[in-house]
């Protein structure tokens, strides 16, 4: 557990939600989106919404030429699963109230993840959390990554964003 004193030092701040998982982290660096959706309208079946939420940053993975996958059992996105090198890129925590979507997703672009070093992200104790930026080794342009996945959601939801 991190003191407020160790928050303040570290300029962090800690909100308690009413989300799924554990503990996460919202920073600079983050593809960070939280989705309204009515499930109704599309499907009632918060299994298959958070599936398509991974297959959404899947696809953007993959412009980059990463190959992003899921993990039995655990919700996001992540690189090497089933090895001791795993490790997650894309977090979810997702709550629906009749059938109505809130929170979301946060995708780690260029984040600082010295951040994680403070908590046990998701609740996950025996795997990393990676970037983006560590995974290709440059930065990459925040605006160019929101256009893929807003073009991947689109797509994959069948929806026009305005």
């Amino acid at each position: 557990m991190v003191s407020e004193a160790q928050l303040k030092e570290i300029e962090a701040s800690f909100y308690p939600i009413n989300r799924g998982g554990d503990i996460t982290y919202h920073g600079p660096g983050q593809l960070v989106g939280y989705p309204i959706l009515d499930l109704d309208h599309f499907f009632p079946d918060i299994h298959k919404y958070l599936r398509y939420l991974e297959e959404v940053f899947i696809k953007v993975l993959a412009d980059y030429g990463l190959q992003g996958e899921r993990s039995e059992g655990e919700t996001g996105v992540w690189f090497d699963v089933g090895t001791p090198k795993a490790r997650k890129i894309l977090a979810l925590g997702v709550r629906a109230s009749r059938w109505v979507t809130m929170h979301g997703w946060a995708f780690n672009v260029n984040t600082d993840l010295n951040y994680f070093k403070n908590i046990v992200p998701c609740g996950i104790h025996d795997k990393e959390v990676t970037s983006l930026e560590q995974e290709l080794g440059y930065k990459v342009d925040m605006t160019e990554v929101e256009s893929k996945a807003k073009k991947y959601f689109a797509e994959i939801f069948e929806v026009a964003l305005v």
